[in-house]
């Protein structure tokens, strides 16, 4: 079947689902293959469950009328977005990062949501297969869609951007993020720089955070239909000041419309260039002050990404969505900034390191050493492997963290929670 004809179906059935667990009545079935899956024989379930059709590209589990046989089930969900794509005739933000993506992401659909019918991913669905899917869950009444992209290793964000097709786009940062997929951070630029090489190729528009030398470096003479500038410099199109950090940020900005300020509800200053590119946008699409202003105060985060929880005992930033070298020294320095009487740091491992794991996690110890907080608690067996220092306490897994911590429980504390997911130190927050 070619894509056009199934691209008929699929607007009779616009909701996609790859998951049994998740099947809605009416919905397609993507039979999708992982390492430890085979999503062909979970066909017939699908249909069973109330799936108007499922694709398989494996011929022995197909039934007559309800299957759709393809040579290949991902190529087809990819071609199928790109089809749907090229049917969108609206701006779509694409936008790709070491850090702040999904923050940013959401920022900007706080903002035009207060203005325009917008489609944003949902949650980080943001590789080979969430892309797709983000593109397929654009309805037709959308005037604006934010496409986040994310990636591991080289070619990949040329292969989503092929996908999305941004009008428009930008990168969040560069930093020491999956170094061993693109070896190396040189191996980050050129892989995030992908993006810039589209928006280039295709005619789009370009938004950039000016203060960014990294960012600035990896545009170099590339050029765009428009170039958006954004920074704490006022030749931008937007000029942004931090204000207050305590420890909510308060963004003072000003543009042609004048001077604003505006009070999120984002702790860390390293969300501050992820505030000022939302409000860049905004103003971009012709939103007012008030509208900007409105849908950033509104924003609370969620998905353990630089949240406070204030329990009975401590005040907690709880950030361990993930974690990288880059990401992990903004968090050190955001809690060094604040003002707190007692300060405690609980870093777990950091992952896709390759040979700069020893070396990155030595430095992480070592810039939460200097920073004299009350107390260091290193989790994980990269951690644990690096050189002890009488400054710190050393775990190798979580579960004898959380031993600890019953045992010698914290009071009065601002405890920064920070480690990748695998890391499980959400597990921690009952003790704290």
């Amino acid at each position: 079947m070619i894509i056009a004809q199934l691209y008929q179906h699929y607007l009779k059935h616009p909701k996609i689902c790859t998951d049994t667990r998740k099947i809605t009545k009416g919905c397609m079935f993507f039979a999708l293959k992982g390492d430890n899956f085979n999503g062909n024989t979970f066909a017939h379930q699908a249909l069973a469950m109330g799936a108007s059709f499922a694709i398989i590209d494996e011929a022995v589990y197909a039934e007559p009328e309800k299957c759709i046989l393809v040579n290949n089930v991902l190529s087809t969900l990819q071609e199928l977005a790109i089809y749907h794509r090229q049917q969108l005739h609206i701006p779509v933000i694409g936008l790709t990062g070491s850090n702040g993506k999904t923050t940013s992401k959401e920022l900007i659909n706080a903002v035009l949501s207060q203005k325009f019918k917008t489609s944003a991913t949902i949650g980080n669905l943001n590789n080979h297969i969430g892309v797709p899917l983000s593109i397929l869950s654009i309805p037709s009444n959308a005037q604006i869609a934010i496409i986040e992209m994310g990636a591991n290793h080289q070619k990949e964000i040329e292969m989503l951007s092929n996908i999305c097709q941004p009008s428009h786009g930008f990168i969040t940062n560069v930093g020491k993020a999956h170094l061993e997929g693109f070896g190396g951070f040189d191996g980050v630029k050129k892989g995030k720089g992908e993006l810039y090489t589209y928006l280039e190729k295709s005619g789009a528009t370009l938004f950039i955070n000016h203060d960014n030398p990294h960012l600035l470096e990896m545009m170099g003479n590339k050029v765009f239909k428009e170039t958006i500038t954004y920074g704490t410099g006022n030749n931008n199109f937007l000029q942004g000041e931090l204000v207050a950090n305590n420890p909510y940020l308060k963004v003072k900005w000003q543009s042609a419309l004048g001077t604003s300020t505006v009070q999120s509800q984002l702790t860390g200053s390293y969300n501050f260039d992820n505030i000022l590119v939302s409000i860049a946008i905004g103003l971009y699409f012709g939103l007012q002050a008030h509208e900007i202003n409105a849908g950033i105060q509104n924003y609370i985060p969620e998905n353990n990404r630089s949240q406070i929880l204030k329990t009975s005992k401590n005040t907690l930033i709880c950030d361990y969505y993930n974690a990288n070298p880059s990401s992990m020294l903004a968090a050190i320095k955001n809690l060094n900034e604040l003002n707190a009487t007692n300060k405690v740091a609980i870093l777990g491992d950091m992952f896709e390191l390759g040979e700069d794991a020893e070396t990155e996690h030595q430095s992480i110890i070592n810039a939460a050493i200097n920073c004299n907080f009350n107390q260091c608690i290193f989790i994980g067996n990269e951690f644990f492997k690096a050189s002890k220092t009488a400054k710190a306490i050393f775990f190798d897994t979580t579960l004898a963290a959380q031993n600890f911590l019953q045992s010698h429980p914290l009071s009065k504390s601002l405890i920064l929670i920070k480690g990748s997911r695998s890391m499980r130190l959400e597990t921690l927050v009952q003790y704290l």
